[in-house]
């Protein structure tokens, strides 16, 4: 609401926006409680990164830090997908998201296929994450230099060391996920496509200036 009423516009202040809002009886769904973490870590299975962000989440500029992570959801048949994205720190675009049955490392090369697609051939980013066993796995610290990837970890048991990979994943449960109920693993790639190309295009974001991520990335590079 306030950010169609900019364009307008019409400049309000957040907080009257949301007075109007309670006073004619509207209340936001966009967001759901349920917002259940995976956990798969396995101990020292192979060679840790250093911490190179060290909780410092200030890029501006596209493609230079990423963050990734692993979640899980349990769709109605009793069957458990595993969804991997990887997030732009700077612009908040979703560049790459596998999803699969499992979380064993074919759905962590298959996100790194869909964002080696969508990276520049001259890019060379920090792709960040947790300590989880996917990110140890030396074929997958192959694979990163391949691609010409920085890799960067948090520390053990530190969830703020990757806040915007955990926010990414948040975001996605409680403003889709968890407000549906989806029956398989065709069905959960449909509503992903659905709704990481909403995120990018149309969504807007408060740290953007409430301008989507594809349009603030575009911004920035043509300025560069």
């Amino acid at each position: 609401m306030w950010a169609a009423l900019r364009d307008e516009g019409i400049k309000l202040a957040m907080e009257t926006v949301r007075k109007i809002m309670r006073g004619i009886g509207i209340k936001t769904t966009l967001y759901h409680k349920n917002t259940a973490k995976y956990g798969s870590y396995k101990g020292n299975v192979g060679k840790k990164a250093l911490n190179i962000l060290n909780q410092t989440f200030d890029e501006t500029r596209p493609y230079h830090v990423l963050h990734t992570d692993v979640t899980e959801y349990k769709l109605t048949n009793g069957r458990k997908v595993y969804i991997s994205p990887v997030v732009d720190e700077a612009s908040l675009e979703i560049l790459a998201c596998s999803v699969s049955h499992s979380p064993e490392m074919k759905t962590i090369y298959k996100m790194l296929d869909e964002l080696e697609k969508h990276l520049p051939k001259e890019a060379n980013p920090i792709l960040h994450s947790d300590q989880e066993f996917q990110y140890q796995n030396p074929g997958y610290q192959a694979r990163l230099k391949e691609m010409n990837i920085i890799q960067s970890m948090s520390r053990k048991g530190n969830c703020h060391d990757n806040a915007p990979g955990e926010t990414i994943i948040n975001l996605m449960k409680r403003e889709k996920l968890n407000r549906l109920k989806i029956g398989s693993l065709e069905e959960m790639e449909k509503v992903l496509q659905e709704y990481i190309y909403r995120f990018n295009n149309i969504r807007r974001s408060n740290k953007l200036k409430y301008t989507p991520p594809v349009k603030y990335r575009s911004r920035v590079l043509s300025n560069i």
